[in-house]
Order: C-alpha cells, then structure tokens, then sequence
C-alpha cells in the first residue's frame, strides 16, 4: 500500500488559536507539574523535623521516603489503561483529589500507618500526573505550541522543586531561632508542627488543580476514538481557528480510514509488532531509562550531601541546593522557548553532551581528594562490643589519630558493613558535625525475612548470615578539601542542571507524549514511565552503597556513561517532531523518513 498522504497536504496550514483558552490550559497543566514537583522536593525539607519527633527507626523513615515512589510506580501502571477508560479530564481529577487527600492524612499523622499510606497516596496522585499531563496536552495542544506546552509541565514541577527547597531552608532558619531562644521542649515541640506545616503549604496548588480540572475540555483525540466526533471538534475549536480544527480532524478521519482498509476477513493486519509501533515505543523506553541514568534523581536527592562532602558547610551546602534548584528552573524555562524553535532533537544533542563534559569533570575534581582517603577498617573493627553493636563518636582527634595526620581541616567517615552476604552503609560522617555518636548493630544490615534477603541480596545465604558477626568491611576518612574547591564542585552540579534542564528535562515529557502512536499511546507511555521509574529506584537503592565503597567520583562516571548512549540515540536514532502533527509523526515512523515531508508547509 502506498505511503499515506493527508488529504490536506497541500494547502497551508493555518496557525491562529485561541491564546487564551490555550493559556487556561497551560496554567491547569502547569499546576499538574508543580504539583508533581512537590511530591519529589517536600520530604527533603520536612525529613530532618520528621526524624527528630516522630519516634519512626531508620528503616521506617527509608520506607516513608520511599513510599511516594512506590506508589507512583504502581499509579503509573494503571494510568494508560484508566486515562482510556475513563477519558484524560476525569483521570486528571481523580490524580488532584488524591494529591489533595494524602496532604491531610500526612500532616495529622501520629505514626508509622497513616503517614506510610499518606504518603503513598501522594505517589499515587504524582504517577497518575506524570502519565495524563502530557498525554492529555499532547492531544489538545496545536502542533505549533505542542513541545513548549509540554516543557511548561516540566517547568512547573521544577518550580514545585525549588518551592519545596526555599520552603525547607525558610524552616530551618525558624529552627536555629527557636533552638538559640527557647528549651529543649519548645524546640521539639516546634520541629513537630514544622513537618507538618511543610506538607500544608502544598495544599493549595493541589486544590487549584482539581477546580482547573473541571473547566477544561476532553482530549479532542480520545473523544475522536469513541466516535464522538462533534465533540471533538468542538474541542478542537476552544484552541484551533475554524480552518485548523477541520485540517486536524480531517487528518483523523484519514488515518481512521486508512486502518479501517487494511481490516480485511475480520484479521487486521495492524499489528502492535509493526514498525511504526515497536521503533517509537522502544525509542521512548531507551530515552526514559537514560534520562534517570544520568544521576538526576540522586543529584537532587543527595545534592546536600555531595555538597556537604565537597567541602562546604552545612548552611552552604543547603544554600548550594537551592541555588541548585534555582538554576534547574531558569533552564527549562529558556529550554521551553527554544523546544519548538529549534526542535527536539538539537536540544536532546546539546544537553546529553554537556552532561557527559560536566560528569567527567565532576568525577576527576572529586578523584584528586578520594584517593588520598584511608581505609582504617581494622581500627574501627577493635571497637565493636562482645554484643555486636558499635558507638562511635568521629572527632577531629579521632581524625588526626587515625590518619596519623595534624590537619586542621575537618575530616570525613563513612563506614561500610556486613553480616555474611548483606552489607550496609553509614552516611558519611563529619568531624566538625555536632550530631549523634554513629550507632551501627547487626540489625541494621541483616534482612527481616527471606522475602527481604532476596530483595537485598539474590544470591545471600540468609541463614548463615543471621549468625554472621559484625564485620567493618571499609572505614575511608579523609580530610575534606577547601571551601573554594566546594564551591568548584557546586559549580560543576549547576552546569549538570542547566544542561540537563535545557535539554532532557524538556524534551522527555514531549518524546514520552509525541512518539508513541495514538494507538499505544497511554499504554506505552505509563510503560516507559515505569522501566524510568525502576531505575530510579534501583540508583536510589544503590547510591549510598555504590559511593561509601567505591566514591563518588565512580559514582559520576557511571552516570557518565549511561550519557553517552543516551546521546547516541538523540543523535543517530531520535527524529525531529517539531511542528508535526501526532497523525504525522505516526506516519514518519510508518513509512520512514519520506514521511516527514508530508506537508510543505513543514
């Protein structure tokens, strides 16, 4: 069969919208994002409150930070199949209530059960988001406006980022306040309400979400698909000139058509194997797993900690991640005036190079002070009791006496551990910090079940290690470099976030929403969300492990890496959308590159 070619291509495409519903639409899909940025940023500022009052072990408060992505892993499962039952405008309600639900059920907790299951339904909520949202603008937006309407989801949840990092730096000045002028029991009294507070100030968005919701239009496609077809195009109208609106529609009938042709003695011969089908999809899963791959989630994540380790004092290091997140902000923003300017895919090329420059250089500054650590593992050994446990308190004396140096500088520790086949990690520890001795038991590394042994470890012997000793595997110290250095360092993570921003952030949700064929769509999309997901998890899983061990300078080479393959396929494999219709881009997939001159216009 020849290649199709729309019954429009040869007239000009007409370009006049509605700016002002469309701008509606973008604040409602905006508040989507912004909501989606919070459930990742809010628990850093509330976490420090959280651990101090609420009584929950460290194995809890993990669970509790983990929750949110747990249940966005599990929302984003059903989100394809819900967002075609039920239609993208009632999906994205129900995301907003649920968002709006778990604020409550989190913020009047007292205990480990309600602030799990809030938190939960929080992750739910941002799973639900993360699919609908730029699935649902995909379908409404015109091709003109398509990718910086979807780069405004992305700028808004980096906005909900960056509000969940000031709001977090504004409570803890509120602490040190509290802490210099009142008692112990004022202070933990007030750590309390903080947490709590922290979660209600991101209320509001979510409620202005659910009301934008509900004065918004179906998606014109999937009503399209029901056969509803004035509905359609009445959908189409509340943003497209009368002209456009016809083009588009036109465009659907055609594609309809031509799948209802190749229908022949009840077989259709539209196989998901198909070209058009597998190519797009597995461009997207490659994409989504890369875009987690290169270290995003844990930079942001652990940005206090690498800043903290680099160097800078603990206020600097948290003035370090918000100016982190500022910067985060400012790119999608000049990104998302860039997307449809000059595509997609310079953007993707652009940023995934400077990415790779950036973790390398990172990865060699951090490089020049690891190797100059100390093992002292057999020392640390000689101090763990008859009953396996282990209390420490790392000073500057403790530092100079292990490292046999007289350094005025302050020093790290980080200690990793096991019993038999099951290791575990301190965070690293500073000489200078005023916290808590280092408290390390068996417990803290040995699995509870056989069910939690095999998650940790496949191939451990539970049952040999369950009568393992306490074995200090490494124990590294070093002293930390200058301020300067720490700054260098901070420096080179902002130049990661710009190019990053630039480049992935915006360009990820629209690859996610324009590849995928409006057959596979939704279901596609919350597949790839899902491997992105898992990475996700896997390098949260493993980050601490991976760089008390082995540092983390390897930590940003790996990151490096990855890079590299996701520039490979922005490169050699990735066309260019811009300006397509998601009819179009289906076709170019279908028929190859002579597709993508379907309309001259283009």
């Amino acid at each position: 069969m020849p290649g199709y070619i729309p019954a429009s291509s040869a007239a000009p495409r007409s370009t006049g919208i509605n700016t002002g519903y469309t701008r509606f639409l973008l604040l409602v899909a905006g508040l989507g994002g912004l909501l989606y940025g919070v459930d990742v940023g809010i628990i850093g500022g509330a976490l420090p409150y959280l651990e101090a009052t609420s009584g929950l072990s460290a194995g809890q408060l993990s669970i509790i930070v983990a929750a949110v992505l747990l249940g966005s892993v599990f929302s984003t499962l059903f989100a394809g199949m819900l967002a075609d039952w039920m239609g993208r405008r009632p999906l994205m309600i129900v995301s907003g209530v649920a968002f709006v639900l778990s604020i409550p059920i989190i913020a009047l907790s007292h205990g480990y059960e309600p602030l799990f299951w809030g938190r939960l339904l929080q992750g739910a909520s941002g799973g639900f988001i993360g699919i609908v949202v730029p699935l649902y603008l995909a379908e409404c937006l015109p091709a003109s406006d398509r990718g910086k309407g979807t780069a405004a989801f992305q700028w808004m949840l980096t906005l909900g980022i960056v509000a969940a990092a000031l709001i977090g730096i504004y409570y803890s000045y509120r602490v040190e306040a509290v802490a210099r002028a009142s008692s112990a029991a004022a202070l933990f009294a007030f750590k309390d309400q903080a947490w709590r507070r922290i979660f209600w100030v991101s209320l509001p968005p979510g409620l202005l979400f659910v009301l934008g919701s509900f004065f918004v239009t179906e998606s014109p496609r999937w009503l399209f698909q029901r056969n509803r077809t004035d509905a359609a195009k009445a959908a189409l109208l509340r943003s497209r000139t009368e002209d456009q609106a016809a083009l588009e529609l036109e465009e659907m009938h055609a594609v309809a058509a031509e799948k209802t042709r190749t229908t022949t003695g009840g077989k259709t011969s539209d196989r998901l194997l198909q070209r058009k089908y597998v190519v797009p999809f597995i461009l997207a899963c490659v994409i989504l797993f890369c875009n987690t791959a290169t270290g995003i989630n844990s930079i942001i994540g652990y940005n206090t900690s690498i800043l903290l380790q680099s160097g800078l004092s603990d206020l600097a290091a948290h003035w370090g991640y918000v100016i982190f997140t500022i910067v985060n902000f400012l790119s999608v923003m000049v990104g998302m005036m860039l997307v449809d300017r000059v595509g997609r895919k310079i953007l993707l090329t652009i940023g995934t190079s400077g990415i790779i420059v950036v973790l390398v250089a990172v990865g060699l500054l951090f490089r020049t002070t690891e190797k100059l650590n100390v093992d002292r593992a057999s020392e640390i050994q000689t101090l763990v009791t008859p009953d396996q446990t282990l209390n420490y308190r790392f000073t500057q004396t403790e530092a100079q006496r292990l490292t046999g140096q007289q350094s005025t500088k302050p020093a790290s520790l980080v200690i990793v551990y096991s019993c038999g086949d099951f290791t575990s990690a301190t965070n690293f520890v500073r000489s200078d910090s005023e916290a808590a001795p280092l408290t390390i038991s068996r417990s803290d590394c040995l699995p509870t079940s056989r069910f939690d042994a095999f998650l940790k470890n496949p191939l451990g012997n539970y049952d040999a290690a369950r009568t393992a000793p306490l074995k200090i595997d490494h124990a590294q110290i070093g002293f930390l470099p200058s301020v300067q250095y720490g700054w260098t360092i901070a420096i080179g993570l902002y130049l990661f976030v710009a190019f990053f921003a630039f480049g992935p952030s915006v360009c990820v949700w629209i690859a996610l929403s324009e590849l995928m064929p409006t057959r596979i769509r939704s279901n596609g999309m919350s597949i790839a969300l899902v491997i992105n997901q898992l990475v996700s998890t896997i390098l949260a899983a493993i980050f601490l492990p991976f760089v008390s061990k082995y540092g983390y300078s390897s930590m940003f080479f790996v990151f490096a890496a990855f890079t590299v393959i996701y520039f490979c396929t922005a490169v050699f494999f990735l066309p260019e959308t811009k300006g397509k219709t998601l009819e179009e881009i289906e076709q170019l997939f279908e028929h190859g590159k002579k597709a993508a001159h379907l309309h001259p216009s283009l």
